[in-house]
């Protein structure tokens, strides 16, 4: 089955937040939907790299966005940010306005420093009031590894979860924390734990779901393999 399909994705915005592999689920969900004949735009409220292979427009205006989207179905677009190497920060054009530009809305709205987890600072996750759901990445090479090591903000994590650094991240404590940190006033919250590629890694997923009150898919995003687990 496709990804999109086994998470029922919606026309419209969907805010993509965590670690260990959002920048992978987008392009995933992005080629499936365009292959389809979608028209789909990858961007981000916070700061991401472009696209290799992607047309990737900078400071677009909507006409240019529209023409892109009708030749190539997948694009890219952002707001250059100076110092960062090349990185875009959000398109200048509203969000409302890309949801009716684009049938699907793909928006990275945190960043997790290449950590498996995240633990969000007050100002985050980024998501856009437009976003009809919200895709939670977990990356199953954390579990078990020391909170100093797995989390993006550990001291956050710990504030949460009453873990020392140096402890490991259970799957359980993981859960506690996305049950705290998520907002009543979100949109329909969906869990994918990436890098899911051994027996060991699925186990914890599974546990990781046991805990927790939404929809949890797991699988390896670059193997193209995935389940549902709840």
């Amino acid at each position: 089955m496709r990804l999109t399909e086994l998470l029922g994705l919606c026309p419209g915005a969907a805010a993509v937040i965590g670690g260990g592999g959002k920048t992978t689920l987008l392009r995933t969900l992005g080629e499936e939907l365009a292959a389809g004949g979608a028209r789909v735009l990858l961007c981000s409220t916070t700061k991401i790299f472009p696209f290799d292979g992607l047309p990737n427009l900078t400071d677009p205006t909507e006409e240019t966005l529209a023409e892109a989207l009708g030749a190539r179905r997948l694009v890219c677009a952002g707001t250059p940010v100076p110092g960062t190497g090349g990185k875009l920060t959000a398109p200048a054009v509203p969000m409302s306005r890309l949801a009716e530009l684009a049938d699907y809305v793909l928006v990275e709205a945190d960043g997790s420093a290449g950590r498996p987890f995240k633990a969000h600072a007050p100002h985050e996750p980024v998501i856009p009031p437009e976003a009809n759901q919200i895709l939670w990445v977990v990356g199953a090479s954390g579990f078990g590894r020391p909170v100093r090591e797995a989390v993006h903000r550990p001291e956050r994590f710990g504030l949460l979860t009453g873990l020392e650094p140096e402890a490991p991240a259970a799957p359980e404590a993981v859960a506690e924390a996305l049950q705290k940190e998520a907002s009543p006033a979100w949109p329909p919250i969906q869990v994918f734990v990436n890098q899911a590629e051994e027996d060991t890694a699925m186990a914890a997923a599974r546990r990781l779901a046991e805990c927790l009150p939404w929809p949890v898919y797991a699988g390896a995003l670059k193997r193209r393999n995935w389940t549902c687990l709840s």
